[in-house]
């Protein structure tokens, strides 16, 4: 079989920066400091990342700049870790070898971090193409190292006021983004403020939107149409805009979400409708997995224009022959991808703790929480919130009053746990949710709560903190995977 390597030609990286004179230690240093901090259960998995951005600046643009395929970078406010796992996988699932930050460690030294857990000691790094999620704040510092080359911008709510401040403060971070990105920024169509960054991407750079069909808008109200439970009620909220978006009805979606059902989605594609079984739960992560489709077909889009020779006359196992393979997915192939995607860390997982499957549901905004609440029927289940306000959830917990939490009424809540406990509580109050138990102490609360009603499914919601202890001691009773962040 003879052997072509014009389409790996064709996919050379761009020049990577000039490596420091004591580059050739970076590896071996950062892999020994990363053994230590988990030997001694110091420094968080972020650590040995911190250590490699002081001795060796260029380390992240040097190794990322190896990669024939290049940065697909994920960002926004919500479904960022989800995202970035479904555009991982589908790449993988159609033959690419993809190098990620699965952590959810989203500020470049966590990027960092991850990068030494798979370079060997010459600091060669064996992956097509990286998807990398980062923090909206921590992006920007990203991409003044590295310029990515395909950049998906899912949205912009509010999300720790106390560090972002406005939202329009976050769609200008996002904007250096776009701004950044060489090849194609994907944006959401139904987000105004991502919808209006085509207006940043430089020329050259090609702009796809993701969609929702107008029966599924009420699903996803924007930041500005959001309106407290309590204005609702007693209708001081009339008189709100609420009605289409112009961007709605003129920009046209590479795929477009057309209708949802229990573990079943449809997505739009070039003029066809595409359905599948899911292993994703929530409505909105259906949403996610209709930006992963758009930002995959934009990297195969590439793929196809790369001149790559017939399969046959291609070396097995190389560069071209990976290519290949996946600039010849149909949309079949896609969708199927799509299917075998399972929920990432804390995102819809199911863990079984006393014979009860125990679901945990990550909170951190307005938005998610309501899309949590409409995708998980309480009725038949024991629902627990746990509400911390350490600084990685966010000190200013005033959004939870722009959360809707009547359809808890009925159920009530078995628990509440957390640092903001007493506070949560007093927000259920006012939504005439009953609760059955406080406790701001979350391995007494959590002990209490599963071990109540065995065999009854259980949700959990968290903001990421609490997320991260309840793991922990529910890793004590349950098998609970690795999630790699530390404690």
């Amino acid at each position: 079989m003879s052997t072509n390597t014009s389409g790996e030609n064709q996919s050379k990286p761009s020049q990577a920066p000039k490596a420091s004179w004591n580059a050739f230690a970076t590896p071996l240093i950062g892999k020994g400091v990363r053994w230590a901090a988990r030997v001694t259960k110091h420094g968080g998995s972020a650590f040995p990342g911190k250590v490699v951005e002081r001795i060796d600046p260029t380390f992240l643009a040097r190794t990322l700049g190896q990669l024939p395929l290049g940065v697909v970078l994920v960002s926004g406010t919500n479904g960022k870790t989800t995202t970035t796992r479904m555009v991982a996988s589908m790449l993988a699932d159609l033959g690419l070898k993809v190098f990620t930050n699965p952590t959810g460690s989203n500020f470049t030294r966590g990027v960092v971090s991850a990068l030494l857990t798979e370079v060997n000691l010459a600091g060669k790094l064996d992956a097509d193409i990286a998807v990398l999620e980062l923090d909206e704040a921590y992006a920007v510092h990203f991409v003044r190292q590295v310029k990515p080359r395909y950049a998906l911008l899912l949205n912009v709510m509010r999300d720790q006021l106390d560090r972002f401040g406005e939202i329009d403060t976050t769609a200008k971070l996002l904007s250096h983004v776009a701004e950044a990105t060489g090849g194609t920024v994907v944006l959401n169509r139904e987000d105004p403020r991502i919808a209006a960054l085509a207006a940043k991407a430089p020329a050259g750079t090609e702009v796809r939107y993701f969609g929702l069909d107008d029966g599924l808008k009420h699903y996803f109200p924007s930041d500005d149409d959001m309106a407290t439970t309590v204005s609702v009620e007693t209708g001081a909220g009339e008189g709100d805009s609420c009605g289409p978006r112009e961007s709605e009805s003129v920009l046209p979606a590479d795929v477009t979400l057309t209708a949802v059902g229990d573990h079943q989605a449809t997505f739009r594609m070039d003029d066809r409708d595409y359905s599948t079984a899911v292993r994703l739960e929530g409505v909105y992560n259906l949403y996610n997995a209709a930006a992963a489709l758009a930002v995959v077909r934009a990297v195969q889009k590439d793929a196809q224009a790369l001149g790559l020779p017939p399969a046959p006359t291609i070396r097995t196992g190389s560069l071209a022959a990976r290519e290949r393979a996946f600039a010849d997915a149909d949309a079949d192939k896609l969708i199927a991808a799509v299917s075998r995607v399972t929920p990432a860390f804390g995102r819809g997982e199911i863990i079984d703790v006393n014979r009860s499957p125990v679901e945990l549901l990550l909170v951190k905004n307005p938005m998610g929480f309501r899309l949590s609440l409409a995708s998980f029927d309480p009725a038949g289940a024991d629902t627990m919130i746990v509400i911390n306000d350490e600084y990685a959830d966010g000190r200013d917990m005033s959004w939870l009053w722009d959360v809707d939490f009547t359809s808890l009424r009925t159920s009530g809540v078995a628990m509440v746990s957390g640092v903001r406990a007493w506070d949560m509580a007093l927000r259920l109050g006012y939504d005439q949710v009953p609760v059955a138990a406080t406790d701001t102490d979350i391995e007494s609360a959590l002990t209490a709560f599963v071990n109540g009603n065995p065999g009854k499914p259980k949700h959990i919601y968290c903001t990421y903190t609490s997320m991260l202890k309840v793991r922990a001691a529910l890793a004590q009773v349950a098998n609970v995977a690795d999630a790699g962040v530390g404690k």
